[in-house]
């Protein structure tokens, strides 16, 4: 299938490991140029050189997503060295239960990227939103309060942001990742610091395993591309049938 990203041009937040580096990377093996950020100076020049070392056009900024000048400084000064957006993915998290942290990082980061990126994704021809929440924002489960309600109001403000844009041509979607196990992430801590814990949890996948990465990340990519150009408004789980709610 042709995703025809080619030449697209993508502003991805929280861009040096994780999902966010397998989405940067998906992005640019499907030929688009990215932008992206983190809080660490150090891993963004890392994931920088490493990520261009084959020609492909990356552009890496330290920044944090709670500070919204700084945030909309870096979605303008991606637009200028990418020569405009055709697409935004929001993916950071702060993975925390503080309300507080939650508010500023998983909604507001997710908020301030979209508004300040949105003038250029109506004067592209085929603008794409997508946004990154969390099994954990559609049902009750061991990350219940500031996570998962956050992650469901990130679920919300990204469908009302695909009714009231449709008819301008960009699309806005979710993507929501079951339990996600990959190198400096929470998963490997919890395995090392609490085995009972990530017994249970992954007890409850009927795959008998987690969802890698690049797994979640070929979600988002298609979700950014002209093959999904009919596609907005959804909430696609990348969970391996770990949630059983029916959806209609």
């Amino acid at each position: 299938m042709e995703l025809g990203l080619t030449g697209k041009r993508f502003l991805v937040t929280g861009g040096t490991r994780g999902i966010g580096r397998a989405v940067v990377e998906g992005l640019l093996a499907e030929g688009a140029d990215v932008a992206f950020c983190a809080r660490s100076a150090d891993a963004v020049t890392d994931a920088q050189a490493e990520l261009t070392a084959d020609g492909s056009i990356a552009f890496g900024t330290a920044v944090d997503v709670r500070d919204q000048a700084a945030l909309t400084d870096w979605v303008a000064h991606g637009a200028a060295s990418l020569g405009g957006i055709d697409g935004v993915v929001a993916n950071v998290s702060a993975l925390s239960d503080d309300w507080l942290s939650s508010i500023e990082v998983d909604l507001m980061g997710t908020v301030g990227l979209v508004d300040a990126a949105l003038p250029h994704l109506l004067a592209s021809e085929a603008g794409s939103i997508v946004t990154i929440s969390s099994v954990s924002g559609r049902e009750i489960d061991v990350f219940a309060g500031s996570y998962g309600s956050i992650k469901a109001a990130v679920i919300h403000y990204t469908q009302g942001l695909a009714h009231q844009l449709a008819g301008q041509g960009v699309r806005a979607n979710t993507v929501s990742p079951g339990n996600t196990y990959f190198p400096g992430g929470v998963w490997p801590a919890i395995e090392r610091d609490d085995p009972e814990l990530f017994k249970a949890s992954l007890d409850l996948n009927p795959t008998g395993r987690m969802a890698t990465a690049r797994e979640v990340a070929n979600a988002v990519v298609f979700l950014s591309s002209s093959a999904a150009s009919f596609i907005t408004g959804t909430n696609l789980l990348v969970d391996g049938a770990l949630t059983r709610g029916v959806q209609f």
